[in-house]
């Protein structure tokens, strides 16, 4: 019950303190208006002032109907002027005058003098001077205690942490797939928490902190919420942004709370997803943010200030550990890097299965065909064409989603919708035709090239007018210099065959171009695979897990060879693209003329049409099929 109690009491702390700035007008504008109430009592009257004199020549002038002689003034009633409906009051200051009665008697004017009452007239004083001041400081007191109760002004130094506990996420390591290794670190480090004889017996300690890396989409998130599920202790989770503020210092505070909140709960867990929003390394060559420094500064201080035996375990989610600060990843603070990788052919396997369990699907499906079709695809990429799918089921008035629907939603993802309303003219259709068609003949052609899936000249809404899809017959983690060499005249055949055919070139390559030469640059600066150049590393990788840009690491004058020599290389990949079309020219034409027809062709109907242009048979043993196709009729 104090674990809900306290959630609830964490829960409803962000609230009070947006009430915190709500409160203190309120007050200041009731204080306020008691303070000008209390003065307005003390001038009830709305007569108007007027000199002694004054008020001596309205006597004479017998203008004065009604005196009254008070402690502090002279109240003085007027006679009514002919057009008056009432008759007009004033009041002057109390003078020494020992006539003032006898002048009055002789006029006949009615007069009074109150009866001095020094007490009264001293304690009202009192009040009228002091209540006020008295309000304001009781006012701004109890202000800045109930702000001090929510973490500063206006709670800008309270941790706005949200806490979970127990299995509240509703995610347990069960519905994480496809990261088994992450599991196993993530599940010592809860056991660890569960039963700490267990490991303290052994002398081992629990580690100060685990830092989850990995590029985006791949379950980082997913995972802390898993490690919350399965902890069954208070789960503190936020962001690393939820720290900066406009303001120096509320960072570091914000840092204290949370820590402070933790230890009084302790056993528990922190997660701090994006880390690198305050833990960005210390540099001041170009200037620093002393409110990201004093933040980190403050985080560091605590991961060292607060024992091991606690139970206290620092959780954190990036995917640009390059950036973050060496002091943060040190041994004694983030003890584990754990990696959170693109999963492989059985992972992809895994997390189709896991996002595909509430989802209804025929005997047609086959996951592993789908895993083998998204190779590189990471977790949330996945999940989104398990969705897909089911959509499209759905929309064609299917009760189960198909392994058509699946690969629909893998072009969905990969390459964007279909254009329907895009009409291309009758030219374009053949450029497009030949292009692709190109492609995929050349890696037919081709002994390490991957198999074709699927070849369409249907336009998509990523800025494709047609592609062709190739599958792997089986995961792999290398690759060999061949089949990079086989990747560079594959890619280049759709140019060739614009050129062989039309005796032009279009603006269709130029994503061909540059994957090719991202390629070929790689195998000259990264892989050793130049003659010229040999083993030597002239670029390194950087922002790994996000765009992974390469940036050079040799002079001018390197840079300008390497250069040619991926232009030399790309030349070469060209004219092998060309010499291929050239020789299986009527397979070219016969099959672009089939897709100009059909618009989609999947790779069962390619194969058959170019075994039987080329006159293989398909059943042949495969070293008599290799022969013939490296010797067409």
């Amino acid at each position: 019950m104090s674990y809900q109690n306290n959630q609830k009491k964490n829960d409803n702390q962000n609230n009070n303190n947006k009430q915190n700035v709500s409160i203190i007008i309120l007050v200041g504008l009731i204080t306020s208006l008691l303070v000008f109430t209390l003065y307005q009592l003390q001038n009830t009257s709305s007569a108007e002032e007027i000199t002694y004199d004054r008020f001596l020549k309205m006597v004479e002038q017998h203008k004065v109907e009604e005196v009254k002689i008070c402690n502090d003034k002279i109240e003085i009633k007027a006679k009514k002027e002919k057009g008056e409906r009432t008759a007009k009051e004033y009041y002057t200051g109390v003078v020494n005058d020992d006539e003032l009665a006898q002048r009055l008697y002789n006029s006949g004017i009615k007069y009074e003098q109150e009866i001095p009452d020094d007490t009264s007239a001293l304690v009202w004083n009192a009040i009228f001077t002091f209540l006020p001041i008295m309000m304001i400081v009781f006012m701004f007191s109890w202000t800045f205690k109930r702000m001090s109760k929510g973490g500063g002004i206006m709670g800008v130094g309270k941790s706005n942490a949200k806490m979970y506990v127990e299995k509240e996420t509703g995610v347990t390591f069960k519905d994480v797939a496809g990261q088994d290794e992450a599991k196993e670190s993530l599940q010592e480090v809860v056991d660890f928490l569960h039963n700490p004889d267990k490991y303290t017996g052994v002398g081992a300690k629990l580690p100060k902190g685990a830092l989850l890396v990995g590029p985006p989409g791949t379950g980082k998130t997913l995972l802390a919420k898993a490690v919350a599920g399965e902890a069954k202790v208070p789960f503190f989770s936020l962001s690393g942004s939820a720290f900066v503020e406009m303001y120096v210092g509320v960072g570091a505070s914000r840092v204290r709370d949370l820590f402070k909140q933790a230890q009084q709960m302790a056993p528990c867990i922190i997660f701090i997803d994006e880390i690198d929003a305050i833990g960005k390394s210390r540099d001041n060559q170009l200037g620093g943010n002393d409110e990201r420094e004093q933040t980190l500064n403050q985080l560091l201080a605590e991961m060292d200030g607060f024992d091991t035996n606690t139970g206290l375990l620092l959780l954190a989610a990036t995917n640009r550990p390059e950036v973050l600060d060496p002091a943060l990843l040190r041994p004694g603070r983030f003890d584990r890097r754990i990696i959170v990788e693109r999963p492989d052919l059985k992972g992809r396997v895994d997390v189709l299965k896991v996002h595909s369990k509430n989802v209804r699907m025929d005997e047609t499906v086959d996951l592993e065909e789908i895993a083998l079709a998204t190779s590189g695809a990471v977790g949330s990429d996945l999940a989104n064409m398990i969705n897909e799918a089911a959509i499209n089921a759905v929309k064609n008035g299917r009760k189960a989603v198909s392994q058509k629907d699946l690969f629909e939603a893998v072009e969905v993802v990969l390459v964007g919708k279909e254009k329907k309303d895009r009409i291309m003219s009758k030219e374009e259709r053949q450029i497009v035709s030949y292009h692709e068609v190109g492609h995929a003949l050349v890696s037919a052609l081709q002994k390490d090239a991957e198999p074709v899936q699927k070849i369409t000249i249907v336009p998509r809404t990523m800025g494709a007018l047609g592609y062709v899809m190739q599958t792997p017959e089986e995961e792999k983690f290398l690759n060999t210099k061949k089949e990079l060499e086989a990747m560079l005249i594959g890619m280049l055949a759709g140019r060739a065959a614009e050129e062989i055919v039309f005796n032009t070139v279009t603006t269709g390559a130029s994503n061909d171009i540059e994957k090719a030469t991202h390629i070929a640059r790689s195998m000259i600066t990264q892989y050793g695979m130049s003659e010229k150049f040999g083993l030597i590393g002239l670029e390194s990788i950087q922002n790994r897990y996000l765009d992974g840009r390469a940036v050079l690491n040799c002079g001018q004058e390197t840079a300008s060879e390497i250069d040619k020599e991926v232009m030399k290389m790309l030349k070469g990949a060209y004219e092998e693209a060309k010499r291929l079309l050239r020789e299986h020219r009527a397979t070219l034409d016969r099959i672009a003329a089939f897709l100009i027809e059909k618009e989609t062709i999947n790779g069962k109907e390619f194969m058959e049409i170019f075994h039987e242009t080329e006159g293989i048979d398909p059943e042949a043993p495969k070293g008599q099929e290799e022969r013939i196709v490296m010797n067409p009729v």
